[in-house]
């Protein structure tokens, strides 16, 4: 009899998780609170509880290429960037091309998830669901939780003095849906993150200027990056990877500074990150820089106090008859259905092994898919987390004792405070291609083998200095897809066809030499260091 496996949550992780375990032959049940999938792409004119919601303009900050399931490519007529109604539109494509609407049960909440009894020799859970006022129950031999970490919104409204007396209206960015309802207002957005700038952009085209209150401030990246690509299509290589991490941290920021300042000088914008001793996580915005120039978002330093009306900063400053104040302030995460014996969250942070299973369990019977912030795409990573995890159900991957679990968590938690400080916010980041790479050795599927050079020189080439897409992870061994390399080869013909609507005729006459020279020293140095190694 196929082992039964709960799946919480029909967002990317959830459909993901669904498609794995019925890959893996595993019998699964997505239990999913909403009457629809998508998670937290699939917007909504009204918030919903215990959802996560998104305002109306929300695009993708990572290319089709890289964001799309590993043996399921978008449409070539998608654009590079996607809007969130195109994204669900994928899903449903997904969904439908693999049948995975039968397996989901809508409207249903998932109450609580509990060890069985004999849970030490069985692995077995109790998990309870409500559905219209009833409650029932059932076991399941394992459980993939894909509840995503959006929903649970951070307003440290205690950090802020006088809040509480300001007369205007004042909410979490969360509440924003669409700029309808702020025209000629006075708009405060606090917070820099994704959702903050954005905001603070959409919100300047019908009320200027937006001020824009940072603590730490950011690194701007624009989608369109050097010769007009995707910015992730340029950067998400492996040479790239290795060489964030083979260098010293204090080199490698630097590096990046200079080539963020070449675009736009940080400081002069009043942008610069308040440490820059720490990485932080470029925040992606296409108009920011062009909003401040022209004075429709001015940006301010952390707010200090609240008056009735006015907002105080700590630059002392004083900005009079604010309407609005939107706190784009983050998100904590939790797992209400879940005891703390089986996870806890301490300072937004939780102990899970290669960031998908809880450290306490005796058995590896439950994983937590999708919380993490890589560099890069999110769904390709939950996707080969499910994979992973599929397999350890079904006694395919060896699963190690518990003090190596215990020694691997510290260790990485030393990488996460190397690479990216101690800020609450960084928990959950890690490096994209480093751990996609690390999970694939568990299962057996590295793309990253010597002998295709060999073999498939061509291939090779792509696997080793283009761009790492989530195809590389089906070229080989468990879940090998017959389509994968056709994919990975045509990949830069679909980057380019989602902007060349109008033909002209390229120049040829560009000097080819140097790029030449570029890639046989890249060849020669890797080679150098497989072999050193």
């Amino acid at each position: 009899m196929a082992k039964r496996v709960a799946v919480i949550g029909a967002g990317a992780s959830g459909l993901a998780a669904i498609k794995c375990c019925l890959d893996e032959g595993l019998e699964p049940t997505c239990f999913e609170r909403s009457d629809d999938i998508g998670g937290l792409w699939r917007f909504t004119e009204k918030v919903e509880h215990g959802r996560a919601s998104i305002y109306r303009s929300v695009t993708t900050n990572t290319c089709k290429e890289l964001m799309c399931f590993s043996d399921f490519p978008m449409p070539d007529h998608y654009p590079n960037y996607l809007h969130n109604s195109k994204l669900l539109e994928y899903y449903r494509l997904y969904t439908r091309h693999f049948d995975l609407m039968r397996h989901i049960q809508f409207k249903t909440v998932v109450c609580s998830v509990k060890k069985c009894q004999d849970f030490a020799t069985t692995g077995q859970w109790e998990v309870i669901t409500e559905v219209d006022g009833r409650q029932e129950s059932a076991i399941f031999d394992a459980v993939l939780v894909c509840v995503g970490h959006h929903v649970e919104y951070y307003l440290p409204l205690d950090s802020f003095p006088g809040i509480k007396k300001f007369k205007g209206q004042h909410f979490h960015s969360r509440f924003y849906k669409t700029p309808e309802g702020f025209l000629g207002k006075k708009i405060l957005v606090v917070g820099m993150g994704n959702s903050g700038a954005d905001l603070a952009v959409e919100l300047s085209h019908v009320s200027a200027p937006v001020f824009l209150s940072t603590r730490r401030g950011s690194w701007i990246l624009s989608r369109v990056y050097d010769n007009g690509l995707p910015w992730d299509y340029v950067l998400n290589n492996r040479i790239s990877s290795w060489y964030r991490n083979a260098l010293p941290s204090s080199i490698v920021i630097w590096l990046y500074a200079r080539k963020m300042n070449k675009r736009l000088d940080h400081a002069n914008y009043g942008l610069q990150p308040q440490d820059k001793t720490q990485w932080k996580e470029p925040l992606l915005n296409d108009e920011l820089p062009s909003r401040i120039t022209c004075g429709y978002v001015v940006v301010k330093p952390n707010v200090i106090e609240f008056t009735e009306s006015s907002a105080k900063f700590e630059d002392g400053t004083v900005e009079e008859n604010i309407d609005v104040v939107i706190f784009s302030t983050g998100y904590r995460y939790s797992f209400p259905f879940l005891d703390e014996s089986v996870i806890k969250i301490e300072n937004n942070n939780a102990s899970l092994f290669k960031s998908i299973f809880p450290s306490r369990l005796e058995k590896p019977t439950l994983a937590i898919l999708g919380l993490i912030q890589p560099l890069g795409p999110i769904m390709p990573v939950a996707e080969l987390q499910a994979r992973w995890a599929t397999r350890v159900f079904k006694g395919l991957c060896k699963f190690p004792s518990p003090s190596e679990v215990r020694k691997n968590i510290e260790k990485k938690k030393e990488i996460l405070f190397k690479r990216f400080g101690k800020i609450e916010g960084n928990s959950l980041q890690l490096d994209y291609i480093e751990y996609m790479d690390e999970l694939a050795s568990e299962i057996g599927i590295s793309p990253k083998r010597l002998s295709l050079f060999f073999t498939d020189p061509k291939l090779a080439l792509e696997v080793f200095f283009g761009t790492c897409l989530p195809f590389h992870y089906r070229l080989f061994g468990p879940g090998k897809w017959p389509g994968a390399r056709n994919a990975i080869l045509t990949n830069w013909d679909q980057i380019q066809k989602a902007t060349r609507h109008r033909v002209v005729k390229q120049n040829t006459d560009q000097l080819s030499i140097p790029a030449l020279a570029v890639f046989f020293f890249f060849t020669v140095l890797l080679l150098a260091v497989f072999l050193f190694n």
